[in-house]
């Protein structure tokens, strides 16, 4: 992850040195990337992939027998 490193100028108010520092912060896309880590998704297993595969094959198949049909 990149820092961000921002001094304070000579005779500059706090308020600007934030108003730089968020600014800094949102370009580097440090947040953006801070939130995808936050909550990471496991992996399913091998057997939920399997099943979840044979039930994409299953629906397709029985929704192009109603699209044969005239039903969909």
């Amino acid at each position: 992850m990149p820092t961000v490193i921002v001094r304070r100028k000579e005779g500059e108010q706090a308020s600007s040195l934030v108003y730089r520092f968020t600014k800094k912060v949102r370009q580097s896309g440090v947040l953006l990337e801070a939130k995808k880590r936050r909550f990471s998704d496991r992996q399913p297993n091998r057997n939920k992939r399997r099943l979840s595969a044979i039930h994409r094959v299953g629906k397709s198949e029985e929704m192009g027998k109603t699209k044969r049909l005239g039903k969909a």
